[in-house]
């Protein structure tokens, strides 16, 4: 397992509190060995004029599970998680509803993360896969 064993999801959610992941409705739903789940709604808050699912609100998706499971891999006491880079690949549209993302490592370093995200409508079907890169960084006394 990748994470700790004592990580809660409540407490991941605080996270979320008064932030552009409590903004959009984001909330963590899971925990497993390997990958770390959350939903985020398609409603007013996440669509584009045209009453599709922005693909900005997939980045925001994307960039907040991979920047949470990154910083639940290290040492939050003498490091700290930034992002470098960030890429995705809008595949199919979403109207209404809710997408599920799930971040799972590709690369877990002492200098560098990189984890790949997949978000699913309803439906099971991919919508937006990512690809985040972070750095790890020690925090100065």
């Amino acid at each position: 397992m990748i994470f700790n064993k004592n990580l809660k999801l409540d407490f991941l959610n605080q996270l979320g509190k008064n932030n552009m992941a409590d903004h959009l409705g984001i909330a963590f739903t899971a925990i497993g060995e390997d990958y770390l789940e959350a939903t985020m709604p398609v409603d007013h808050r996440t669509k584009q004029p045209l009453g599709l699912l922005h693909g900005g609100a997939n980045m925001v998706l994307a960039e907040t599970l991979g920047s949470v499971a990154a910083t639940c891999c290290i040492n939050p006491d003498t490091h700290f998680c930034v992002g470098l880079e960030i890429n995705a690949n809008h595949l199919k549209s979403v109207k209404s509803g809710k997408v599920t993302g799930i971040a799972k490592p590709l690369h877990i370093g002492g200098k560098t993360q990189v984890w790949e995200i997949k978000i699913n409508n309803e439906q099971g079907q991919l919508v937006c896969v990512s690809r985040i890169t972070l750095a790890v960084l020690e925090k100065k006394q």
